[in-house]
């Protein structure tokens, strides 16, 4: 805490633990930090749990803590997955097949519905006791292993969901966050696929880049606005097999990786909502699409198992620890309010309201618009085609009647922040030790091999190579070498957790 440019204090949590059923706690411990502070400041959640439990005593705090407005239970409500599922189903947004079964005979029989494997939900995971050993989200291959799930449902606090399974690929995983003030008018948002992710194709972002796409920002937008959102959000979308992206979480506070939706001048979702609740102007976005966010130790993680890690000069913003302070993904954070300059000179000023991107390329050509010109300060690009259009039922999103404006791009030398030198965090060796154990292991499994005697590609590879002569006496020629991937965009953002 000594070193770091971004935190000045810390209070302790509750005694016990945050419980959101029993939110009594919490409200003491609020109470005496307002008492400390001295004046109003402003309360963001940074994880479920506790964005759960700050809406619960929010109406006791509004004297002490400047709050985004979220009434009836919202951050709770769309966080269960069960009440997440109705509401897509409600409002025409694409999820993926979800049945809520009622025993155990109708959970296999749905399994075998949807198709094996497929995906086990608890509806409200954070009721989930520490001891169980049970997970918020399991991909099952059996019937049986269905049932004995569905069998534990009383243990689990919730009830069982069961999705089809959507398969991960290069281009499906994506992500939308946000920053709404009342009513759901967004302050800034964007849209992101996930490039690289530690676990492997299921967990949270190692690589990451800000991509504009129509359907998964029409979708974010939407769902904001029919539910009057006020806060930050983070969604997380996967694309099927027919190219729909489907809205599979629903995170009501910021995201691991709010970092990467930062414009050119340094505005991201938490500083826009600072601003918003502290009553001054929230300036128009400059830039931004094309930022790439690399967390180091998963993105390394991620590569040793098997991804190509994107090759290119790793150059590092100044706001490193920013980022990996959310990406801790637990507690809430409370800063200063109105009147402590400190929204005002980390955000310079500018005139307007917030708008959302402006339009898309086609998905055929947006592989060439990653790697777009630069364009100097002051000239505009010409704009492109309108967004695609909104939802069959003919509903209109937040965007429709209006062009959101043109973006603009600054100077590299604008653009990039000076360099961080920051890896693992000291006090999590984790990531570290799982690197570590994963080089090593990869390398003896190496080494084995070649003692033996045995390609890296295996014994039934070696065996293919010495294939039969054909009867014209010609020998088949050496397999073609694969062309590796493009290689992204140098990073933007690098953080540590």
């Amino acid at each position: 805490m000594g070193r770091s440019r971004y935190l000045r204090a810390t209070h302790p949590g509750p005694d016990g633990g945050l419980d959101p059923e029993a939110p009594e706690a919490l409200l003491e411990c609020l109470t005496a930090v307002s008492e400390r502070i001295g004046r109003p400041a402003v309360l963001i959640a940074m994880d479920d749990l506790s964005a759960i439990a700050v809406s619960r005593v929010a109406p006791m705090l509004t004297d002490r803590f400047r709050i985004p407005h979220q009434p009836d239970n919202l951050p709770a409500r769309v966080a269960d997955k069960a009440e997440l599922s109705r509401l897509c189903a409600r409002w025409d947004v694409p999820h993926p097949e979800t049945v809520i079964p009622a025993s155990g005979a109708e959970a296999a029989e749905a399994a075998w519905r949807l198709g094996l494997p497929v995906v086990a939900k608890w509806s409200r995971p954070w009721l989930l006791p520490a001891a169980a050993g049970l997970r918020s989200t399991t991909l099952v291959h059996g019937v049986a292993e269905v049932r004995r799930l569905y069998e534990r449902s009383a243990e689990a606090g919730s009830r069982l969901l069961l999705q089809r399974f959507l398969p991960a690929g290069p281009d499906t995983d994506w992500f939308f966050h946000g920053a709404f003030a009342r009513g759901g008018r967004p302050l800034l948002a964007g849209s992101g696929r996930k490039e690289l992710s530690w676990p492997v194709r299921t967990g949270l972002t190692a690589v990451g880049r800000w991509l504009p796409d129509p359907a998964v920002e029409e979708s974010g937008l939407r769902l904001a606005e029919r539910l009057g959102y006020q806060g930050i959000l983070d969604l997380d979308f996967r694309c099927d097999e027919r190219g729909t992206f489907r809205l599979v979480d629903f995170n009501p506070r910021p995201g691991a990786q709010f970092r990467l939706f930062t414009d050119d001048r340094g505005l991201d979702v938490v500083q826009a909502m600072y601003l918003d609740l502290t009553g001054q102007r929230v300036p128009e976005p400059v830039g931004g699409p094309g930022r790439v966010f690399v967390a180091e130790n998963y993105a390394l993680l991620a590569a040793v198992r098997g991804r190509r890690l994107p090759t290119a000069t790793a150059a590092r913003s100044a706001d490193t620890a920013a980022g990996a302070a959310a990406g801790s993904g637990s507690g809430a954070a409370a800063g200063p309010a109105a009147g402590s300059g400190v929204g005002r000179d980390a955000v310079p000023g500018g005139a307007g309201a917030a708008r959302v991107p402006g339009p898309v390329p086609p998905r055929e050509e947006r592989r060439a618009a990653e790697a777009g010109p630069v364009l100097p300060a002051g000239r505009r690009p010409e704009p492109g085609p309108p967004p695609a259009a909104g939802p069959a039922d003919g509903a209109r999103g937040p965007l429709a009647g209006r062009r959101p404006g043109p973006v603009r791009a600054a100077p590299p030398r604008e653009r990039r922040g000076r360099v961080e030198a920051a890896w693992f965090a000291p006090d999590d060796l984790g990531p570290f030790l799982a690197m570590l154990g994963a080089f090593l292991g990869r390398g003896l499994g190496k080494g084995a091999r070649a003692l033996r005697g045995v390609p890296e590609q295996g014994r039934r590879g070696a065996r293919a190579v010495r294939a039969p002569r054909q009867r014209g006496g010609e020998r088949p020629g050496p397999p073609a070498r694969r062309t590796p991937p493009e290689a992204p965009a140098e990073p933007d953002e690098l953080v540590t957790r």
